[in-house]
């Protein structure tokens, strides 16, 4: 693997522990308390270190809670981002920000396109969505990476909820009118990394700049993704619950969700030849690793 210096910002997070993980020679993860939005002077101290690239997997992903905190959402978001971008630009470094399908209201009935019009429906979604079009704005060698259901064997997420919630519960109710494309953080990393390597072969190009979408291939709803997950742990022994389709109505949040944001990848493909993995072989190979690390009770 090529030695591209590599600064990874969200150093507690699913994504960069993938990234941490994969093995890479020349990068390097920073988080809190080094480096956090909240206090901007560590940011220009933490790209003192020469970095070829800038990977942003930082944000504020708590969605409900974003909506009773406005102001940390956008500066997690929106500000922190933008004056990252700010920075790279000013060294002419180029910047990977990660971004999410929650920028979308999920009216469309299809996936969504890049160059679909965005329509947020939350804090979060909104915070991220101005994120994105600041982070554009001040730098015009940023590549932004939309995602979506982020899952992996480490850090809090869905499919660990799942498993943990189906050892414990005969029955489970799961929202099964919400359409998505679950993402292995592992495999977010490895595109990231190819991205890198495009960028180190060839050198920055006008076609890489803007927004790209980049989730699992394929598609289901929170149910068939809690139901496939389980499967693993049933066939090892452990008893499979009932899990129960319910509709969103039946689950309120505080943030409403997007019914459908599907993402359409076409366009990651196009330009650097990736196309992330079907959502359930990569599924398949997380949970093997959970359950084999889960203790025999």
């Amino acid at each position: 693997m090529a030695m591209t210096p590599i600064l990874v910002i969200g150093r507690s997070g699913q994504l960069a522990t993938a990234l941490a993980r994969s093995g890479h020679p020349g990068l390097r993860c920073v988080g809190r308390p080094d480096l956090d939005f909240d206090r901007p002077e560590t940011l220009d101290i933490t790209m003192e270190g020469a970095p070829a690239i800038v990977v942003n997997a930082a944000a504020w992903t708590a969605v409900d809670a974003a909506e009773d905190d406005v102001a940390g959402a956008e500066r997690a978001n929106r500000d922190g981002p933008a004056l990252l971008a700010r920075l790279c630009a000013a060294r002419g470094i180029p910047l990977i920000h990660v971004s999410t399908d929650y920028v979308f209201d999920g009216a469309k009935g299809a996936p969504y396109r890049e160059d679909d019009p965005i329509a947020p429906h939350t804090v979060y979604g909104r915070s991220k969505a101005e994120g994105e079009r600041a982070v554009l704005a001040a730098h015009d060698r940023a590549i932004v990476l939309r995602t979506a259901w982020v899952y992996s064997p480490y850090g809090r997420n869905f499919v660990r909820t799942m498993l943990d919630a189906g050892a414990k519960h005969p029955t489970l109710r799961v929202v099964d009118d919400q359409h998505g494309n679950p993402t292995s953080a592992d495999d977010l990393a490895r595109a990231i990394l190819d991205i890198v390597a495009a960028i180190g072969a060839t050198g920055w190009r006008d076609d890489y700049a803007g927004v790209f979408h980049a989730a699992g291939a394929g598609a289901t709803t929170w149910h068939g993704l809690a139901t496939a997950a389980l499967e693993d742990p049933a066939r090892r022994g452990q008893p499979m619950p009932d899990i129960l389709p319910i509709a969103t109505a039946d689950w309120p949040t505080p943030a409403p969700r997007p019914r459908d944001s599907r993402l359409n990848c076409d366009r990651l493909y196009r330009t650097f030849g990736i196309r992330l993995p079907y959502w359930r072989d990569s599924l398949a190979r997380t949970v093997s690793a959970l359950v084999a690390d889960t203790p025999t009770p």
